[in-house]
């Protein structure tokens, strides 16, 4: 695949295996929703081979705590069988932001993490979904802390200076030090 064009796709889920007969793939999704499965149209299945197939999304749905995806021209086992543990990316330009406070998480890796006072903390290295609210994963060196993203702590998310401010709540820096 031309990298400049794979340099465009976003990995947004993992193929677990094929599920039943008529073709269906058991997903992981690292995507908020399944609704940017549907929006982009066409994925793009990375295959262990290295293969790359374009495919087109007919439905997704939840099921159990994966989800199911059924794409155009699967319709067997053995069509799916092809695609277990294929990296499912999407065209990064298709993304889509709801308002000004919303970040996708690739946007956030890497960005250095400062106190409201100015003192460095360390860059986001990955981040950590739960139910409530995301987790910054930051690290300085061996120093790892995890930052909850939450308003009262995120203060500012500036992506043309590659910052984030937060605002130093007690016990925070030492308390999730890991």
């Amino acid at each position: 695949m031309d990298s400049v064009f794979s340099d465009n796709l976003l990995l947004v889920g993992k193929v677990i295996r094929p599920h039943g007969l008529e073709g269906l793939l058991r997903i992981r999704s690292y995507a908020q929703s399944e609704k940017s499965f549907l929006d982009a149209g066409n994925i793009f299945l990375k295959t262990r081979s290295g293969e790359t197939h374009e495919c087109e999304v007919l439905s997704i749905r939840p099921h159990k705590n994966i989800l199911l995806l059924k794409l155009i021209g699967l319709n067997s086992l053995e069509d799916a069988e092809r695609y277990r543990d294929a990296e499912i990316l999407i065209r990064r330009d298709l993304l889509k932001i709801n308002n000004d406070n919303e970040f996708f998480w690739f946007e956030l890796v890497d960005l250095g993490v400062y106190l409201d006072t100015g003192k460095f903390i360390g860059k986001i290295r990955h981040i950590l979904p739960s139910r409530s609210n995301d987790i910054y994963v930051v690290r300085d060196g061996e120093r790892e802390i995890l930052i909850p993203a939450i308003h009262d702590i995120v203060k500012k998310i500036d992506l043309i200076n590659k910052k984030v401010i937060i605002k130093e709540m007690e016990g925070l820096l030492d308390l999730n030090e890991v």
